[in-house]
């Protein structure tokens, strides 16, 4: 899998005097169904989040608020991209490898994802992540 795949995605952004809304319907501004949402927040300075690659879920990630930079790694190539609009989601698909650092104070990282939780999912272990990735090409 190439990290060319990986792309941010512009979300509908409704402006209002009153506040913006930004909606997501899975399956109409994602490439998949919403089988779950999770999101991370409060994270204290200097920690980084991720650490991993998935071997079937694709996720969207978005700062729903301050911002935080996703590294992104598909065992030949790397990127760093900032996010820090919330009508911006970045889509990860299969196979890349992600880390979230530099949480803005007061972030909050919200995720969807194509699956349920799933341990057997996971690449936890970098050097196995980068072997497998280098396997499949």
């Amino acid at each position: 899998m190439s990290i060319d795949r990986v792309r941010l995605i512009a979300l509908p952004k409704i402006t209002d005097t009153r506040g913006n809304l930004t909606f997501i319907e899975g399956g109409e501004h994602i490439p998949f169904a919403i089988k779950r949402v999770y999101y991370l927040y409060d994270v204290p300075g200097g920690e980084v989040r991720g650490g991993h690659a998935h071997k079937r879920l694709e996720q969207l990630i978005i700062a729903a608020s301050g911002s935080f930079d996703v590294l992104l790694d598909d065992g030949r190539e790397k990127k760093k991209i900032t996010l820090n609009r919330p009508f911006y989601g970045l889509y990860i698909p299969v196979m890349i490898w992600r880390e979230l650092e530099n949480f803005s104070s007061g972030s909050t990282c919200l995720v969807l994802a194509s699956e349920h939780f799933d341990e057997s999912d996971y690449f936890r272990d970098y050097d196995q992540f980068k072997e497998t990735a280098l396997e499949i090409r």
